[in-house]
């Protein structure tokens, strides 16, 4: 009596295989993979194709919120970007968030009638 009771437990407490108890960590990477981090490396790349292509005359806004036409676009890391007449500021290329095209930021405000 007692033994058959052994081999009863026995059976019921046999452990999973070890692959079969991978299956939820590997699917969960596949999710973690194709909800964050493959989004978020095309967005890198659509930027950092943006900012290469940052050429003179362009409008510009930078991550402060500051509207500007670039004046001097080097190889280099750094524009120049015109924000006032008169008024030239160095910003890091990287701080770009979006480029406008040529003459869109800039252009001449609606007249209000009074």
């Amino acid at each position: 009596m007692f033994l058959s009771a052994a081999y009863a437990q026995d059976a019921a407490a046999q452990q999973p295989n070890f692959f079969t108890s991978l299956i939820p960590f590997v699917l969960m990477a596949v999710v973690f993979y194709f909800l964050l981090i493959r989004p978020q490396q095309q967005a890198r790349k659509k930027h950092q194709a943006m900012v290469a292509g940052v050429k003179r005359g362009d409008e510009v806004l930078t991550s402060g919120g500051i509207l500007g036409k670039v004046v001097k676009a080097p190889e280099g890391d750094e524009c120049t970007i015109e924000i006032a007449e008169g008024v030239q500021v160095r910003v890091v290329k990287a701080t770009l968030t979006d480029v406008r095209g040529k003459g869109t930021a800039a252009a001449a405000p609606a007249k209000t009638k009074a």
